[in-house]
C-alpha cells in the first residue's frame, strides 16, 4: 500500500502546514502561525494569495500598509503572547522583501519569533532578469532576500517543491526553540510558489512544539548557590528573560525570600511590580538612582535573562566595585558567559526555583535591606516631583505627561514605547503594576515601532487597553498602519508628543559638542539662503526660524482617527480618559514644553559611551571631548 498523498501548490502546502502547527508549555496549548500579514504584488499574489484564498478562512489575513511595519505588528503580538504564537508576513519581490529588514533585525535582536514569506525571483529563470530584480554579476543564485540572511535566526530559499518539507520542520523548530528564536525566512521564489507536487499526507498532521523549560546542570546551580551564599551585597538584574519565561511569581519568590534586591533592564521592567519592596527600578544609563548606587557598590550580579547591552551596563563603567563577581541565568550560553561570568544555563523560572530551593535559610544583612529601601522611597519622590503639574492650565512636559497618564491606568493597561527621550523617562519613572503593562522596544530601539506593535498586541489582547507613545521624529518615520487599526476596527490609544524635533538626539547632540545641528524641524535660516532671508545664523544646515507648519494631528484624523488635542496639563487629563474609554482608534495630541525643558524629569544617573571627536575647532567639541575622556577613564573589562 502506497503512502497517501495530497496534491497542492508549494503555496497551499505551506498554508495548509502552518495552519495546523501549535506550541505547548506547562500543559497550555497555542496556536503557533495566528495569522499572516501581507501586501501582494506579482511576487507573492498568485503564490500565497492565491493561497490564503483557497484556505477559506483556515488561516486569518490581515492587510498591511508597510512592509516593515507588518513586521513590527507581528513582533508585539509574539511579545504578548510570551513567544508561543507568532505571524507571518508575506511580501511581494523587490522593495517589498528589503522592507523587510529593519523588522527583522528587531525580531532577532529582541529574540521574538516572526515568520517572514518573501517573494524571490523565478528559480528556473525562464527570463533574466525579471521586474525588481537585482543582478548580481558574480553571483547569478543572490537576489536582494539575501540580504535577510544576517538578520534572520534562520533563512532558507524554497527552490524545490520537495525542499519545503525539511525547511518549514526547521523554520517551525527555531520559532519555538526559546534560545535560538528570532526572525525565521523562507524565501519564495515566484515559480515555485505556484508548482504542483504530491505531498505526504502527514507533513499536514497536527503538530505541537513542547518549549522546554530547561534545567540547570547541578554543578553550575551548586556554583550559583556557592555565589549567592559568599555575597554581601548582591544585585539582581532582571531582563526580559523573566518576562519570556513567565518567571515573575518565581523570581517575587526569590527576592522575598533573600532580601535581594532588583533592578530591571528596558526589557525585563515589570518583572516585579513597582511597589514591590524588592524592586528598586530600571537600572544603566537610563535607570534609576537607587539601582544604578547598588550596581557601583554590588559585589555580586545576578543576570537573569539579559544580554547586557551598553545602556544596562553604562557602557561598562557601572559594576565599579574591583570584587564584583556576576552570575548570569541565561535559557542560551551565548549570553550566560557574557561580562566573564558564571553561568547557569537554563529556563528562568526553573532556575530561579532551584535557587531558591538551595538558599533555603539565606537572607542578605538586614542593614542591606534598610539602606536600599530608603534610598528607594527618596526616588520615588523624585518620581512624584517629576509627575507633579502644580499649574493645570500650563502646557505640559514630557515628564507630565508620562505622569498624567501613569494616574489613570489600572493592571490593564499596556504602555508601548521604543525610541527617543521616551524610553528613558519611561525607564525612570513609570510604576509598573503588572508583569507585561511595559511594552518598550530597546533592543533595536526602532523608531516607528509603536503604532504598529501597538496594533499586535491589541490582536493578542482585544479587550485591554493599549497605548502607543510616540514623539513628533517617531510619528513621523511610520504613521501608516493607522489606517490597519481603522479598518480592523481596534481601539489603539495613541499620543502623539509634539516637541518641534529630535529632542533626545539634539540633547545628544549637544552633549558631544555637535551642537543640535539638524534636529529641528524649523524654517531653514543658517548658510547663504539663510543670510539673504534676514537669518543671524550663516553655518549651513542650521534651523533657527520657527517650527514648520506641520500639523501631525490633522495627519492621524485624515488617517482616520478621532483626534483629542490639548493644550493644557487639565486638557490633557481630560482627554487621556476619554481616550481610555473609547471603543474605536483615538489620538491625544499634545504639545510639550520646548526641547529644552522636554522632560522635566532627574537626568541620567550613569555614563553612556557615545565617541566625541578627538580634535575639532569649535569649542563645544572640544569641551565635549574632555568630558569624554574622563568618563571613558572609568571603563573596565570584567575579567
Amino acid at each position: 500500500m502506497g503512502t497517501a498523498t495530497r496534491r497542492l501548490t508549494v503555496a497551499q502546502a505551506l498554508i495548509t502546514f502552518l495552519s495546523r502547527q501549535y506550541t505547548e508549555r506547562d500543559g497550555e496549548r497555542h496556536r503557533l502561525i495566528d495569522a499572516v500579514w501581507g501586501i501582494f504584488g506579482h511576487g507573492n499574489v498568485a503564490g500565497v494569495g492565491q493561497a490564503l484564498v483557497e484556505a477559506d478562512g483556515a488561516m486569518r489575513y490581515v492587510q498591511g500598509r508597510s512592509e516593515q511595519a507588518m513586521v513590527h505588528a507581528a513582533v508585539g503580538y509574539a511579545r504578548q503572547s510570551g513567544r508561543l504564537s507568532a505571524q507571518a508576513v508575506t511580501t511581494s519581490i523587490g522593495p517589498g522583501a528589503t522592507n523587510l529588514v529593519t523588522g527583522a533585525a528587531l525580531a532577532t535582536v529582541n529574540r521574538l519569533p516572526v515568520l517572514l514569506l518573501p517573494g524571490d525571483t523565478f528559480a528556473t529563470r525562464p527570463a533574466d532578469p525579471v521586474l525588481q530584480q537585482l543582478e548580481v554579476r558574480a553571483s547569478g543564485d543572490v537576489s536582494v532576500n539575501d540580504a535577510l540572511r544576517p538578520v534572520s535566526a534562520y533563512f532558507d530559499r524554497i527552490v524545490r517543491p520537495e525542499a519545503l518539507v525539511p525547511a518549514a520542520l526547521a523554520a517551525m523548530r527555531v520559532l519555538t526553540d526559546p534560545a535560538e528564536t528570532g526572525a525565521v525566512t523562507l524565501a519564495l521564489p515566484q515559480d515555485v510558489q505556484v508548482e504542483a507536487y504530491d505531498w505526504p499526507a502527514e507533513f499536514f498532521a497536527q503538530r505541537v512544539w513542547r518549549v522546554r523549560r530547561q534545567a540547570p546542570d547541578r554543578h553550575e546551580l551548586a556554583d550559583a548557590v556557592g555565589l549567592v551564599r559568599s555575597a554581601r551585597r548582591p544585585l539582581l538584574v532582571a531582563g526580559g528573560g523573566v518576562h519570556h519565561s513567565r518567571a515573575e511569581e518565581a523570581l517575587a519568590v526569590f527576592a522575598e525570600r533573600t532580601g535581594i534586591p532588583v533592578a530591571s533592564t528596558q526589557a525585563g521592567k515589570g518583572s516585579l511590580a513597582h511597589d514591590h519592596p524588592r524592586d528598586v527600578g530600571g537600572i544603566g544609563h537610563t535607570g534609576t538612582a537607587t539601582a544604578d548606587e547598588l550596581a557601583r557598590a554590588a559585589d555580586l550580579v545576578i543576570g537573569v535573562g539579559t544580554r547586557w547591552s551598553d545602556f544596562s551596563t553604562a557602557s561598562a563603567t557601572l559594576f565599579a566595585n574591583p570584587d564584583v563577581r556576576f552570575l548570569n541565568l541565561n535559557v542560551t550560553g551565548f549570553d550566560a558567559h557574557k561580562l566573564a561570568a558564571h553561568p547557569l544555563v537554563g529556563d528562568a523560572r526553573t532556575a530561579l526555583e532551584g535557587l531558591t530551593a538551595q538558599l533555603a535559610g539565606h537572607r542578605v544583612e538586614p542593614a542591606y535591606e534598610a539602606a536600599y529601601g530608603e534610598a528607594k522611597e527618596h526616588w520615588e519622590a523624585r518620581v512624584t516631583a517629576a509627575f507633579a503639574a502644580p499649574d493645570a492650565l500650563a502646557r505640559p512636559t514630557q515628564g507630565q505627561v508620562v505622569g498624567a497618564l501613569d494616574a489613570l491606568v489600572t493592571a490593564d493597561d499596556i504602555i508601548i514605547n521604543a525610541a527617543g527621550s521616551l524610553p528613558g523617562d519611561l525607564h525612570k519613572l513609570w510604576r509598573a503594576r503588572a508583569r507585561d503593562q511595559y511594552h518598550v522596544e530597546y533592543g533595536y530601539s526602532c523608531m516607528g515601532y509603536e503604532i504598529p506593535a501597538a496594533i499586535g498586541v491589541l490582536m493578542a489582547e482585544p479587550r485591554r487597553p493599549v497605548w502607543a507613545l510616540v514623539g513628533d521624529g517617531t510619528y513621523l518615520m511610520n504613521p501608516t498602519e493607522i489606517v490597519t487599526a481603522v479598518q480592523e476596527r481596534l481601539p489603539l490609544k495613541l499620543v502623539i508628543l509634539q516637541n518641534h524635533g529630535y529632542a533626545s538626539i539634539g540633547g545628544l547632540s549637544e552633549s558631544v559638542g555637535s551642537e543640535g545641528y539638524g534636529t529641528a524641524y524649523r524654517f531653514r535660516t543658517g548658510g547663504a539662503a539663510g543670510a539673504a532671508a534676514g537669518g543671524s545664523d550663516r553655518r549651513a544646515g542650521t534651523y533657527t526660524g520657527d517650527p514648520l507648519p506641520v500639523d501631525l494631528a490633522a495627519n492621524a484624523a485624515a488617517l482616520g482617527m478621532r483626534v483629542l488635542r490639548a493644550k493644557t496639563v487639565r486638557d490633557l487629563r481630560e482627554a487621556l480618559a476619554l481616550a481610555r474609554a473609547a471603543d474605536a482608534p483615538t489620538c491625544v495630541y499634545v504639545e510639550t514644553e520646548t526641547p529644552d525643558t522636554v522632560s522635566a524629569v532627574p537626568p541620567a544617573q550613569a555614563w553612556w559611551d557615545v565617541p566625541v571627536a578627538e580634535t575639532a575647532g569649535r569649542p563645544a567639541a572640544v569641551e565635549a571631548r574632555e568630558v569624554y575622556d574622563r568618563n571613558r577613564a572609568a571603563r573596565r573589562r570584567h575579567l
